[in-house]
């Protein structure tokens, strides 16, 4: 269970620390937000700050001791933020191998979201 719970922490921690971050970052409508999510991308600008606060919000609900259920939505809702992100680089851009880059943190929020479910089933 120590060992469980040392993959969950560091995993959990450096993913809600990228989320985290890239949501400050939206928050704050910083140039390389609107450069990427407007300018590159195509998105209108009063979207950046909506989804730099769902990151924040997400990153704190995977920390933060909440309820199960409520931390599925948030580990859904950031799920669905990066795949997103994913897809609109691609089908704007094209595939750019530094999107490869992008499976740290994936790789990340699986082994944090799969340790979650095992310390699920653990204290249960």
């Amino acid at each position: 269970m120590k060992k469980l719970n040392l993959i969950y922490w560091i995993s959990t921690g450096l993913f809600a620390a990228f989320m985290g971050m890239t949501g400050v970052q939206n928050v704050l409508m910083t140039q390389d937000s609107i450069d990427l999510i407007s300018t590159n991308l195509g998105y209108p600008q009063y979207i950046i700050p909506f989804l730099g606060w769902a990151k924040i919000f997400g990153s704190i609900g995977i920390l933060a001791p909440v309820p199960p259920r409520l931390k599925e939505w948030c580990y859904a809702g950031l799920f669905f933020d990066f795949i997103g992100a994913i897809y609109s680089g691609v089908a704007q851009n094209g595939f750019d191998p530094m999107m490869l880059t992008l499976l740290v943190p994936f790789a990340l929020m699986g082994l944090s979201y799969g340790a979650h479910h095992r310390r699920l089933e653990l204290s249960n």
